[in-house]
């Protein structure tokens, strides 16, 4: 027997406790090719940083991750105010690979 979208369980998902603790990241680069976007978030603190996490999505989700930020940003400062941009300092940052 088929079941409906509507009479579907939910998906359950499970996050072990150190992706649960999260990661501070103060600055992400996006890089893409014609099949994946991939997304690193960093941990900045001059003169170094660390990439604390490299998310990888495809086109389609990226897209929909930004239209859900966009809203999510909308729906913040129609709650808490207008969101100021920090000025970002003028330093090429690139990778030190070990």
């Amino acid at each position: 027997m088929d079941q409906s979208r509507d009479q579907q369980q939910p998906l359950q998902v499970k996050i072990s406790d150190e992706v649960l603790k999260g990661a501070y990241a103060n600055m992400v680069q996006i890089g893409h090719t014609a099949e994946e976007f991939v997304l690193d978030f960093m941990n900045l603190v001059p003169p170094a940083g660390t990439v604390v996490s490299r998310i990888i999505v495809s086109p389609s989700h990226a897209k929909r991750l930004s239209s859900a930020l966009l809203e999510n940003i909308k729906r913040y400062e129609e709650q808490y105010g207008t969101i100021s941009l920090a000025v970002v300092p003028d330093q090429k940052i690139g990778f030190k690979t070990e």
